[in-house]
């Protein structure tokens, strides 16, 4: 029998692999979707207590492939930076640091007992960062939930991102300085002081999993796809 003309393309999906390992142990694991020269990452949370993006982590390999996005772009799913954070409900690690404020920011704050007093001291962050380096992304997608409002705020070279995803899902759009500080945040390491597109989602903490997916998929995917 004669080799076939054209070789079935790879396949999109690479499978889910442990990029890292948190305190206690448990994998932090990340899904490599589609295979364009555009690349972007999407994490699907790293406080422990903000599950709402739960949802959106599990069906967005799915519907990436639908749209018709693999072609164009890769797409790296970490599945969940802190998950000894999530197994208990806490936002913290299961040292009570903050991993949204241990990256190596030039803002970083040693005084701060949440930091973890050094700079990527904690194992999820290293596992973020080392993903990032690996993968260079130009976009960095990050699920949060706050209480009592819901936005979308942005770090880096992203407001015309974040108007476009704004555009599409209703979310307010709020540059992360003029809200609160964020020292040693994954937005002021990446964003501010690496010049990568870093949004971050925040949506109505309580919110349904399955509603705030339905709701931030259209927004997803045009901003996935540039």
């Amino acid at each position: 029998m004669s080799e076939p003309k054209h070789p079935p393309a790879a396949p999109s999906a690479t499978g889910w692999e442990t990029v890292g390992t948190s305190v206690q142990g448990r994998p932090i694991r990340a899904l490599t979707v589609g295979r364009g020269a555009r690349k972007v990452l999407f994490i699907g949370g790293i406080h422990g207590d903000e599950p709402e993006g739960s949802v959106t982590t599990t069906e967005l390999p799915a519907a990436f492939e639908a749209a018709g996005l693999a072609e164009s772009v890769t797409l790296t799913i970490l599945e969940d930076a802190n998950p000894d954070g999530r197994a208990v409900g806490a936002r913290g690690n299961a040292k009570g640091v903050d991993v949204n404020r241990n990256f190596p920011a030039k803002n970083f704050d040693t005084a701060d007992p949440s930091s973890g007093g050094q700079p990527a001291s904690e194992p999820e962050a290293r596992a973020i960062i080392q993903t990032v380096d690996r993968i260079g992304p130009a976009l960095i997608l990050v699920a949060h939930s706050w209480a009592g409002r819901q936005f979308i705020n942005f770090d880096g070279p992203a407001r015309e991102i974040a108007e476009r995803f704004s555009e599409a899902s209703g979310l307010l759009v709020e540059e992360s300085s003029s809200f609160a500080p964020t020292p040693g945040s994954l937005g002021s390491y990446f964003g501010r002081d690496r010049g990568i597109a870093v949004l971050t989602i925040e949506v109505l903490k309580g919110s349904d999993p399955r509603a705030v997916w339905d709701r931030l998929r259209p927004a997803l995917l045009r901003v996935i796809g540039g």
